[in-house]
């Protein structure tokens, strides 16, 4: 379970407003921590949401990014026809509410990041598509957002762009992902956020470990 303790963690970089992530998110991220019953109530309220409105974007990408993370339970019991079967339907769920929502950073960003952060410890058959789905929401939030970055806070920025820059360099796109890193050590000074960007620039061993880049926010455990 431990290995997906970062899914999702990342989706409170998107700009602060009344959306329904804010009902669900804590109990999410308590639940992708090891706290079951809040991880139930986060699905139920999702759930109850769907049945009054299935068409609910928001609450449609955060039950997809919770049965994704139902799927690593089955995986981990050894259940891989059930983990298989819980993945696919994951993924087409998440994938209906970006259609949903094309253009929601409360869909893009909440997708983005539980791909991204769940591809670092899926097998390359597995991880490079969710991955290179991840990196292009994140790029589609970008662009979204770069006429407000420099009002965004530290930790939304740094989520977002730390994001991008593991995700290229991870599949390979070198000359991207340093352009992302060295955009972070401009940008983002004495933070946690310049000191991943200047390891990864600097080729510290520390950046091989897969969660080095995982979200580095102080959410509820």
């Amino acid at each position: 379970m431990k290995t997906f303790m970062v899914i999702l963690l990342a989706a409170g970089l998107a700009a602060a407003q009344q959306r329904f992530d804010i009902v669900v998110r804590e109990d999410f991220f308590a639940g992708m921590s090891g706290n079951m019953e809040r991880f139930e109530k986060a699905m139920k309220a999702t759930e109850e949401t769907l049945a009054n409105d299935p068409n609910h974007a928001e609450a449609k990408v955060w039950h997809g990014s919770g049965v994704l993370f139902r799927s690593s339970l089955a995986f981990g019991k050894g259940a891989f026809e059930a983990g298989l079967d819980l993945w696919q339907k994951g993924l087409a769920e998440m994938e209906q509410a970006v259609r949903l929502a094309p253009s929601s950073i409360a869909v893009l960003i909440p997708r983005g990041a539980s791909l991204i952060a769940t591809s670092r410890f899926t097998p390359a058959e597995f991880g490079r598509p969710i991955l290179e789905i991840g990196v292009a929401d994140y790029e589609k939030v970008l662009k979204i957002q770069e006429p407000i970055m420099a009002k965004l806070s530290t930790h939304s920025k740094g989520e977002l762009l730390i994001g991008l820059a593991d995700g290229w360099n991870r599949l390979g796109n070198m000359q991207k992902a340093k352009q992302y890193f060295e955009r972070i050590s401009t940008e983002l000074k004495n933070s946690v956020y310049e000191r991943k960007a200047l390891a990864w620039l600097q080729n510290k061993p520390e950046i091989k470990d897969p969660q080095f880049f995982s979200c580095s926010g102080c959410h509820v455990k």
